[in-house]
């Protein structure tokens, strides 16, 4: 066809037609990402241009039945492009002629593109959500299996103070709870739409930009025309949500391989590999991969945020880059979690070696400083006598020693028996580490009447997380009915 564009192409004239630059110019291969997208956005557009009398109903319908004939077609059979809105584009032109570049009348590139990528993105979001109410649900489930399961405790590494599995194990959802809150807040800031801010100076067609919202199921418009084509820091906040939850993920694998190191746990051989010369290893290869994509998501965020550090606006051409791995991350780290929530559901804990290293290193030391507090004593002083005690504590054998121990280092530090402040029965007692964890039922803490209460919240919780997930869903999905309904009236 002839129309004052060069062969091939809807955008560019002759002029810029050719050249070794076209191939580095284009994005028609990443953006395959975002082809359903600009389907959706090019039939929003074009029922409103329609519906506000811009485009005649049958050109309306004409360009609308072209467009699913690409989509039947599907993106591999787009023509060389500079990227899949031209491809597109042009497209639409080789079926129905010229009439089929009126699709883009009132609109630009530019806008059209930051659409799309917002469209795309919030289902990215979406599924991140929900992956991430499966891993609580999982770590849930595990935690009620083992609100009784002690197990040492860490600080640096350094066993510090007796706790449960289940308190382990809420912790991490307290942290993916706050991971979901996080991704939904930045789905609510992504669903806003930029279409009809064209290049960035809006446009003197009577468009309706809250309409084509509503077609594509946005909460509302970017109102400033020119930060609508311009904003990527919904990129940002994305990038840096995922980032996040990355981050969490690592530190759970990280807990779950060195358990798994110490034989607390076993993991599922369906989350387990072994060595290719080694048949006796049992390699966390799942959970080292989990713990590793944080390292892509942390660089891509690093990558958003150098690409866009010294931009002016309007739009420019940089932008054209900064989206596509922001979308590999949210697959990625979506895997990831599905990933770590098996893993969590189907490991198996060794109760007996949990208890066991439970007591070592001396980590009932602060609830003894704790009786002896209760008891009257200044904390320091009690922390000072407990000190003095820990390094003789090593070669008691049974609680009985480690008492006597005990009451040597108040001599020490106090010239009088420990005694004289707590009964010998009482002292032996919270060295038990059961005992100690029973005894810590303060709010949020790992006795299991605390655990049990924590259990109910996490329920609520993530039905509530649900509910909203399933909300934003529905109203996306209403939205695609209208949308279908309304390109159904045209053709």
């Amino acid at each position: 066809m002839s129309d004052g564009t060069a062969p091939g192409t809807a955008v560019r004239r002759d002029r810029f037609s050719g050249g070794p630059a076209r191939e580095f110019l284009s994005s028609l291969a990443a953006d395959e990402a975002i082809f359903a997208a600009d389907l959706a956005v090019d039939r929003a557009h074009v029922v409103m241009l329609a519906e506000e009398g811009i485009l005649e109903p049958d050109v309306a319908g004409g360009i609308l039945s072209a467009l699913a004939a690409v989509e039947a077609d599907g993106h591999d059979a787009l023509s060389e492009g500079e990227d899949v809105h031209e491809a597109i584009e042009t497209a639409v032109i080789d079926r129905i002629g010229p009439d089929g570049g009126r699709m883009h009348t009132a609109r630009s590139r530019n806008d059209e593109v930051a659409t799309c990528i917002r469209y795309r993105l919030r289902e990215d979001l979406l599924e991140l959500a929900e992956a991430t109410l499966a891993l609580r649900e999982a770590l849930a489930a595990t935690a009620r299996e083992h609100a009784g399961t002690t197990m040492p405790g860490y600080t640096h590494l350094q066993s510090a103070q007796p706790t449960t599995v289940a308190h382990h194990l809420l912790s991490y959802e307290s942290a993916i709870a706050r991971e979901t809150a996080r991704l939904l807040d930045a789905y609510d800031r992504t669903n806003r739409s930029p279409l009809g801010a064209a290049a960035f100076a809006g446009t003197p067609f009577a468009i309706d930009r809250e309409r084509t919202a509503e077609l594509l199921g946005f909460d509302g418009i970017v109102e400033n025309s020119m930060d609508a084509v311009s904003a990527r820091d919904f990129l940002v906040e994305a990038a840096a949500t995922i980032a996040s939850l990355a981050t969490t993920l690592s530190g759970l694998a990280e807990d779950l391989i060195v358990f798994a190191n110490k034989g607390f746990l076993e993991l599922d051989d369906d989350y387990a590999s072994t060595s290719s010369i080694m048949p006796q290893k049992k390699n966390p290869d799942t959970l080292e991969l989990t713990r590793g994509a944080a390292g892509d998501a942390i660089g891509e965020l690093t990558g958003v945020l150098t690409a866009l550090k010294g931009l002016p606006r309007a739009y420019n051409r940089d932008l054209q880059g900064v989206h596509p791995g922001v979308f590999e991350i949210a697959g990625l780290v979506r895997d990831a979690t599905d990933v770590a929530g098996g893993a969590v559901a189907t490991a198996e804990w060794n109760a007996d070696a949990l208890a066991e290293a439970a007591g070592g290193g001396f980590s009932t030391a602060t609830g003894v400083a704790d009786l002896l507090a209760m008891a009257g004593l200044p904390f320091r002083s009690a922390h000072e006598i407990v000190a003095h005690a820990a390094a003789s504590i090593e070669d008691a054998t049974d609680a009985d020693s480690t008492a006597t121990v005990l009451d040597a280092a108040a001599e020490d530090v106090l010239g009088e028996s420990l005694f004289e402040y707590v009964d010998r029965a009482d002292l032996e007692s919270v060295l038990d580490p059961n005992v100690s964890v029973a005894s810590r039922d303060s709010a949020g803490g790992p006795a299991p009447e605390a655990v049990d209460d924590a259990l109910s919240s996490v329920d609520s919780a993530i039905a509530a997380d649900d509910d909203a997930i399933i909300d934003r869903r529905n109203a996306l999905a209403e939205a695609a009915e209208t949308l279908e309904a309304e390109v159904a009236s045209y053709v």
